[in-house]
């Protein structure tokens, strides 16, 4: 159990039979009446924001969130395979579930499966990704205008925005949380 006046940005909590995650919070105390904490929670289920005010007082019951290494197996019309690297174990997640997340992952990549009572609600993939560019157009010499970019297509295909010197062939570091360059390889 947690009390209000204990959040803290990330945790995760059971309220009124949903689970929410803790986007930010506020303690508020007004020069009248009683204190209260104003919250951003976002529930992890479907996703949806809201804005929640509570008593420091009011206690709620921490919810666990399991947190797995998986390796990313293949993708199968709407179902994506996942393999549990320690039990060799395979599960089939939907893609509504997925989402965008797989954007910048490759088959055979390891992933983190994110689920609480043995409900999938999310995929992480790592932070950064080292992708081949399977399209772009050729830079132009002289074309050099400061922090000009063009379009790339990566090997997962993912379309990114890159410097005008990045070519064909070439190997990327990508942010996968923003989808940005962050360099060659």
């Amino acid at each position: 159990m947690v009390s209000a006046g204990d959040f803290k940005n990330g945790l995760t909590v059971e309220i009124e039979g949903n689970i929410y995650q803790i986007l930010d919070f506020q303690h508020v105390k007004p020069g009248k009446g009683a204190a209260f904490v104003r919250t951003k929670l976002k529930n992890i289920i479907n996703g949806g924001v809201v804005e929640k005010t509570f008593r420091p007082t009011e206690k709620f019951e921490t919810a666990h969130i399991d947190r797995k290494d998986m390796q990313y197996l293949y993708s199968d019309g709407d179902l994506y395979n996942f393999m549990d690297m320690e039990t060799f174990d395979q599960l089939a997640v939907n893609a509504d579930v997925v989402g965008d997340s797989l954007k910048f992952v490759k088959e055979n990549d390891t992933v983190k499966v994110i689920s609480h009572q043995g409900n999938v609600f999310a995929i992480e993939p790592p932070i950064t990704v080292e992708l081949r560019v399977t399209e772009t157009e050729p830079g132009v010499k002289g074309d050099t205008a400061t922090g000009a970019t063009k379009p790339a297509i990566v090997e997962t295909g993912a379309q990114i925005m890159v410097p005008l010197f990045v070519n064909q062939d070439d190997v990327l570091k990508i942010d996968t949380r923003t989808g940005e360059y962050l360099s060659r390889v």
